[in-house]
């Protein structure tokens, strides 16, 4: 009786195998289909919106949205940036635009992961991106920032390991010359502080915003736990700091203005503010409350835009605020993160 009922389990194990198998086959086939239904649908409509939101002035920026879209670079009128967005299927941890030239700092994850940094372009508006050039990267993404004429590109990244480092990461920087060569990590620059030459090893310098002139460029550089913005040279290969408490500048369209972070609370969150450089004036933005750890863009001559996360989401948006020190910070672009205005 035991052989038998084994007999007739076995078969019945084997029939409900059968079944499960055809199940999740049927299962797995009708969501690849529908997959596929839904990614050509969505690069149709992506192709065809890219094409159109790229005939006039508009922002780029990085999709936060919690979908399969996520981390992918998209763009929205200028116009109406909180309209249809359009997404492309470049994905980015931080992403910049100028000029015709695109900055992307990816993440390619495996068993081991790697970093890397790829420029790309495009001949005119509504043609596709072209990939130019590109660097493996020593550590994980979290600056870039390209001229306004779409030649020079900046890279930040964290990094641990350096010797003076007792725990945390510390940064490597780089400029490059898109398509063309590069200046090495600007740890090796000259650098002047305070009206003095000095050589610290503990130097460290990220947040990189270029000038028009195609040689100038502003930064951050820490030293000794204290933070200065730096104005570098190029071709001189030097850098000289003009203020101290500066984090992530952003140099204004008119450069005269430099919009960075502010360390306050005793360094326990940052604010957003202003420095206008002729004078040294600063203006602390305080209609903004929250905690702003972003490298800020600009909107315009009178408004920064910053990627700020979501509580207990796994979501950022992109916030407008004018620099009159009390106006009131506004979303204006949902789902979304590191912006670049390409007007």
């Amino acid at each position: 009786m035991r052989t038998a009922w084994a007999k007739q389990r076995t078969a019945v194990f084997g029939a409900v195998v059968v079944l499960v198998t055809a199940g999740m086959t049927a299962y797995a086939l009708s969501a690849i289909a529908e997959n596929d239904r839904r990614t050509s649908k969505a690069t149709d409509a992506t192709t065809t919106s890219m094409t159109r939101v790229e005939q006039g002035p508009r922002i780029l920026f990085r999709h936060t949205g919690r979908d399969a879209d996520y981390g992918h670079v998209g763009a929205v009128s200028l116009s109406d940036p909180g309209g249809a967005r359009a997404l492309t299927d470049l994905s980015c941890d931080r992403v910049h635009a100028r000029a015709g030239s695109v900055s992307c700092l990816a993440t390619e994850r495996g068993v081991v992961s790697r970093y890397r940094a790829t420029d790309l372009a495009t001949s005119s508006p509504g043609k596709a991106w072209r990939e130019v050039d590109g660097i493996d990267l020593p550590g994980l993404p979290s600056r870039t920032r390209i001229s306004p004429d779409g030649k020079l590109v900046s890279s930040t990244v964290f990094v641990n390991g350096d010797s003076y480092m007792v725990s945390g990461f510390s940064t490597r920087t780089v400029i490059r010359r898109i398509g063309g060569a590069s200046y090495g990590n600007l740890e090796k620059f000259r650098l002047v502080i305070d009206g003095r030459r000095v050589a610290p090893v503990d130097r460290n310098i990220w947040g990189v915003t270029f000038a028009d002139d195609d040689r100038t460029f502003y930064a951050t550089v820490a030293t000794g736990g204290r933070t200065y913005l730096a104005r570098g040279d190029l071709a001189a290969r030097s850098l000289t700091t003009v203020a101290d408490h500066v984090e992530c500048p952003s140099l204004s369209p008119d450069g005269t203005r430099i919009a960075f972070k502010e360390a306050v609370d005793d360094g326990t969150r940052w604010t957003p503010a202003v420095l206008d450089l002729a004078t040294g004036e600063r203006t602390v933005l305080t209609g903004e409350t929250h905690s702003i750890d972003d490298q800020i863009e600009w909107l315009d001559d009178d408004t920064v835009l910053y990627g700020l996360a979501r509580e207990d989401e796994p979501v950022s948006d992109v916030w407008a605020l004018d620099t009159s020190a009390t106006a009131t910070p506004r979303v204006l672009i949902p789902e979304a993160s590191s912006p670049a205005v390409l007007p």
